[in-house]
């Protein structure tokens, strides 16, 4: 008999607890400088090598922090559920966790790819053996420059189309960490089935119109902690 599908909706709460910092908590800047000119099409054509430094502080980081227990409790479902976990993270927090399912919305951190040709994606450890650093004049094999592998502002997301039909198939959604204001990400909750069992976990639940959620008022780790309890 196959597993009940559980999936998971990610967002940068659950890394927070961690010690990865979110644009959000912040006033919106990043060295005093915005949002946009290192996360966006526009910021990397007018200055590539902060937009480089700013992802290669992001990696060096990410190496400096470990999974928090909120990441261990999802792999733990994994004994009970088939478990699916749709992330707008892109740090690797949730595989170091030991979790076998990921899918990133938004890219993934240690995770480079060709300016000119999007299929050309190389690990970061293979460019520098470091596993953070990016530079300018790092080039694909044909030659072009390396980027992060990163979905930025004003970009299309192309996992959307497949993650919206996986929360259809969900029997229990669990969102947790997310403000569920950046989209097509928070419009993936409008996919589930009527009989799919919705639970909410964040310190500062939003107010939405959607009835018949379980709403857990509490960080990602304690939070999930009481998920787990109720399934």
């Amino acid at each position: 008999m196959s597993k009940p599908k559980l999936v998971v909706l990610s967002g940068a709460g659950i890394s927070a607890e961690s010690g990865i910092a979110t644009f959000r908590d912040s006033d919106g800047l990043w060295e005093n400088h915005k949002v946009e000119d290192v996360a966006s099409p526009e910021g990397w054509k007018k200055n590539p090598e902060l937009v480089q430094n700013f992802y290669n502080q992001r990696r060096k980081r990410a190496l400096e922090v470990v999974p928090n227990p909120a990441h261990h409790i999802i792999k733990e479902l994994e004994d009970k559920f088939e478990v699916l976990i749709i992330t707008q993270n892109v740090d690797n927090l949730h595989e170091r966790a030991g979790s076998s399912n990921v899918m990133h919305l938004h890219g993934e951190l240690f995770l480079v790819r060709s300016e000119k040709y999007p299929e050309l994606i190389y690990p970061i450890s293979k460019i520098n053996s470091n596993g953070w650093e990016l530079k300018m004049g790092d080039l694909c094999e044909k030659g072009f420059q390396l980027r992060p592998h990163i979905v930025w502002f004003g970009e299309e997301v192309p996992m959307i189309k497949k993650a919206s039909q996986e929360v259809l198939m969900a029997d229990v959604l669990v969102v947790v960490g997310t403000s569920l204001q950046v989209y097509p990400a928070a419009g993936l909750i409008g996919y589930t089935d009527r009989n799919c069992k919705k639970f909410i976990v964040d310190p500062k639940i939003p107010n939405f119109s959607e009835k018949n959620w379980i709403k857990i008022e509490e960080k990602a780790s304690t939070g999930m902690k009481k998920v787990q309890e109720q399934l």
